[in-house]
């Protein structure tokens, strides 16, 4: 058996998709599944399809692809399965957990990793952990993407939302008179670690410091950041430290249907999991259960192994396949030019940060209207006449 096969979740072996950082535009397009994929347009012609609605879901890069291709000849139940490929495949969906944990530069010593289907699920799922009570403040704010907005209305008492400046980033001063204004009842700061709109990213460290001060704790959600930026959410109880962070594979260039919510450890103990079933005990009899410990007492039923094993091969392929350094360069290159080439259309708004010079605190999602053109209109051109995919509409 080769070594390349039993690491399932690794970025796929060197070949045709050699990591190299030298790569030309035919090289990005064939390192994405479907990237050549031709779609009709309105004239009758066939166009390679140019999707820029990433910001919603990324495509499937190449070598994810192939990583969970090679898992699937191991593909069995995990953890209770005394076969050796349950053995293989239980296995690899704990290394996946330990690479993704990686990532985001956590220690699974105090924290705990709960692989869940989206972000969405896993703020719901932060929610359902808090302890509330009478009195009790979660604060957001109004850059947030709805399942950061409606989760804690509908699991908390009191939500307020932080108001944001003129280009959508978060207002600090409000932040902290906010606080001080509910001072002892704040339990839980929900913040975007990028915005979804604007591509606004927030200081999330600096904020952690005012949060932490305030007796507080911190919850970034880092959909849009995490296959843009590296992530440290530091070491438990420091000052500066995210004390959650839950995020999606399907922004990460892997599929659908895999995310994940880390949070210390503690939290999870001592209580019923929200979800029962399967891998949630230790003993059960007619009269009492005795659950087991997180994570597994939070993954109920059987797991997305292959979800967990492309999370895992998507978080190698953007810190060492792509590389940080090649993936901020090369996006700000492309934002910068398109900004600049936004600017010389007559009756086109960005929203948010427009300067093609490029704050660093600016991801590469560029929402705008086109004045006295429907929003749709514009969608459908752009998709119908060239083969342009975006997203139109509510963001979320």
């Amino acid at each position: 058996m080769k070594t390349e096969e039993t690491d399932c979740t690794g970025t796929a072996s060197p070949g045709t998709h050699s990591p190299t950082r030298d790569f030309t535009p035919d090289d990005l397009r064939d390192l994405i599944v479907g990237g050549r994929t031709l779609v009709p347009t309105i004239d009758g012609t066939m166009r390679p399809y140019i999707n820029l609605d990433s910001a919603a879901s990324t495509p499937i890069a190449r070598p994810i692809k192939e990583k969970v291709d090679e898992f699937y000849e191991w593909y069995s139940a995990v953890h209770r399965g005394a076969g050796f490929k349950s053995q293989v495949a239980s296995l690899a969906y704990e290394q996946a957990r330990d690479l993704v944990a990686g990532f985001v530069g956590v220690d699974l010593s105090d924290r705990c990793l709960v692989f869940v289907r989206n972000t969405t699920e896993a703020l719901n799922r932060c929610a359902g952990l808090m302890p509330v009570e009478e009195g009790t403040v979660i604060l957001t704010t109004l850059m947030e993407h709805h399942s950061n907005i409606l989760t804690w209305r509908k699991h908390c008492v009191h939500v307020e939302t932080v108001s944001v400046d003129e280009h959508g980033a978060p207002l600090l001063s409000d932040l902290e008179a906010r606080l001080k204004a509910n001072e002892g009842h704040v339990k839980l700061v929900a913040i975007s670690g990028g915005s979804n709109v604007t591509g606004v990213i927030p200081d999330v460290h600096s904020i952690a410091r005012t949060v932490h001060a305030a007796g507080a704790m911190l919850l970034v959600d880092a959909a849009q950041l995490a296959p843009h930026r590296p992530i440290n959410m530091g070491p438990l109880g420091a000052l500066e430290s995210i004390d959650f962070l839950a995020m999606s594979a399907h922004k990460m260039y892997a599929p659908l249907g895999t995310g994940v919510l880390i949070g210390p450890q503690s939290i999870f103990e001592g209580r019923a999991p929200e979800m029962v079933g399967g891998g949630t005990v230790l003993f059960v009899s007619e009269e009492t259960v005795l659950w087991t410990s997180a994570p597994e007492s939070e993954e109920a039923g059987s797991p997305n192994v292959v979800g967990a094993i492309a999370m895992a091969a998507a978080t190698r392929f953007l810190s060492e396949y792509l590389t940080w350094d090649w993936i901020i360069a090369h996006e700000r290159d492309l934002t910068s030019y398109a900004l600049r080439k936004l600017n010389e259309i007559p009756g086109l708004t960005i929203y948010g940060q427009n300067d093609p010079a490029l704050p660093e605190d600016r991801l590469g999602v560029i929402a705008f209207n086109l004045e006295k053109v429907d929003h749709w209109l514009t969608a459908a051109v752009l998709s119908h006449g060239y083969g342009i995919g975006t997203r139109t509409g509510c963001f979320c």
